[in-house]
C-alpha cells in the first residue's frame, strides 16, 4: 500500500534541495555580476570551460576535487556520529607533516613502491592522532569538539611555524621550507601515468592521489553503511540514549569516528607534499579543510554526493581562476565571493527551501489515490 500520507520522497532532499540551493547561488552571483556590466551568461561559459573546457583545466579541477574528497569524507564520518568536527584544517596539517617526515626521512633508501604505502600511513597516523585529544576530551570530559577542534587548527599552524622555521628548514635558505625531496619520492602526475601507457595528457597537478581518493569514497561506504563499527557510529549519532541500551559505548565510538576522520583529513598531505610540492612547507592546506565541511553538507554525508559537491567545489575554484583571467572586472576577490554564496546556501542556508518543497511534495502525494 502506498501511504499518501508519508513524507516526501528521499531525492528531493538528497538531490532537488541542493540543485534549488546552487541555482540560487548562481542566480544571485549572476546578478551581481550584471550589476558590475558583464554578461552573466559570458562569465557562466568562462566558468564552465575554464574547469572542463581543456584537459589542462579538468587536471587542475580535479585536483582540487581530490582535497575536498578528502576533507568532505573526513567532516561526513565524524558527523555520522554527530561530531561536527571543525578541525580538517589542522589533521591536514599535522598529516602532511607526517608526510614530508617519512619523505625526508627515507627518500634517499627506499623505493617509491615503499615510500607511498609508508607516507599514506603517516599521514592517517598524524591526521588521526590530531583528532585523538578533541575525541577524548569530548567523550571522556565533555569538552565540546567544535571548540576543541577550531582551537587544534591554531595549534597545529603554530606547531608547524615553530618546526619549519627552527627544525625542517632547509641550510641555507630563508624560506620556512624543507629540502625538496629527491625524485624517488614523487608521486607520479596523472599526465606521466598516462604518457606511461601511450595517453597524451597535458600537464597539471592532477597526481595519483586522486585515486586514492576514489577508493577513500568506497572504503567509507563500506565502512558506514556494511560493517559493524559503522552501525555503531550510525546508531550513536542517531541516538546516543538508545545506543547505550543496546549496549555500544558512546565514549569508544566517539573516539573511533573521530580518528577515522582526522585520518581522512591528513591524507590531503598525500595530495599536496607527496603529489605536488614534494616539500614541506607553510599553508599547503589553503583552506581545503573549512570548505569540506560544505562539502559534505551538500553532499548529504553520502559518499556519492560528496565525490559530487567536490567536483563542483573544484571546478569553482579552477573556473574561477580562469574567470578572472578572461574578464578583468570580475576580480579574485569577487571569484571568492561567489564560492562563498555556494557555501552560504549549500552550507548555512541548506535548509531555506526544505519546508517548501516538502509540503509541495506531500500535498502532490495526497492528491494521488492511495493503492492497495
Amino acid at each position: 500500500m502506498t501511504d499518501a500520507t508519508s513524507g516526501p520522497p528521499r531525492w528531493v532532499g538528497m538531490v532537488l534541495i541542493p540543485l534549488v540551493n546552487l541555482f540560487l547561488a548562481l542566480a544571485i552571483t549572476g546578478l551581481i555580476v550584471l550589476g558590475i556590466g558583464e554578461n552573466p551568461l559570458t562569465a557562466l561559459h568562462f566558468l564552465v570551460y575554464g574547469a572542463f573546457g581543456y584537459i589542462e583545466g579538468l587536471g587542475y579541477t580535479l585536483y582540487y576535487t581530490t582535497n575536498f574528497l578528502f576533507t568532505g569524507l573526513a567532516v561526513a564520518v565524524a558527523f555520522h556520529a554527530r561530531l561536527f568536527n571543525i578541525g580538517g584544517e589542522g589533521q591536514a596539517y599535522i598529516g602532511g607533516l607526517g608526510v614530508g617526515l617519512v619523505c625526508l626521512a627515507f627518500d634517499d633508501t627506499l623505493p617509491l613502491i615503499l615510500i607511498v604505502p609508508l607516507s599514506i600511513a603517516a599521514a592517517a597516523v598524524f591526521g588521526a592522532a590530531w583528532a585523538y585529544i578533541p575525541a577524548y576530551l569530548q567523550a571522556k570530559r565533555g569538552s565540546h569538539i567544535v571548540i576543541t577542534t577550531i582551537m587544534f587548527n591554531f595549534i597545529a599552524a603554530a606547531l608547524m611555524v615553530y618546526l619549519l622555521v627552527n627544525l625542517l628548514i632547509k641550510p641555507g635558505q630563508m624560506s620556512p621550507e624543507s629540502r625538496e625531496f629527491t625524485p624517488n619520492a614523487w608521486l607520479p602526475f596523472m599526465h606521466e601515468a598516462m604518457g606511461a601507457i601511450g595517453i597524451e595528457m597535458a600537464r597539471s597537478p592532477l597526481n595519483l592521489s586522486f585515486v586514492w581518493a576514489l577508493v577513500c569514497c568506497v572504503l567509507v561506504w563500506v565502512f558506514i553503511w556494511h560493517t559493524r563499527w559503522g552501525y555503531e557510529i550510525r546508531t550513536v549519532g542517531g541516538n546516543e540514549t538508545a545506543a547505550v541500551y543496546a549496549g555500544i559505548r558512546p565514549a569508544r565510538v566517539i573516539i573511533m569516528a573521530m580518528c577515522i576522520s582526522g585520518a581522512l583529513a591528513g591524507f590531503v598531505g598525500v595530495n599536496e607534499i607527496l603529489g605536488v610540492h614534494h616539500r614541506l612547507l607553510l599553508n599547503f592546506t589553503a583552506g581545503y579543510g573549512f570548505t569540506g565541511i560544505a562539502v559534505a553538507l551538500m553532499g548529504r554525508n553520502h559518499p556519492v554526493g560528496i565525490l559530487l559537491a567536490s567536483l563542483l567545489f573544484g571546478a569553482l575554484y579552477q573556473g574561477g581562476a580562469e574567470l578572472a583571467f578572461e574578464i578583468p572586472a570580475i576580480t579574485r576577490d569577487l571569484v571568492v565571493m561567489i564560492q562563498g554564496l555556494v557555501i552560504l546556501f549549500s552550507g548555512a542556508l541548506e535548509h531555506m527551501f526544505r519546508p517548501q518543497l516538502e509540503r509541495l511534495f506531500q500535498r502532490r502525494g495526497a492528491a494521488l489515490p492511495v493503492e492497495t
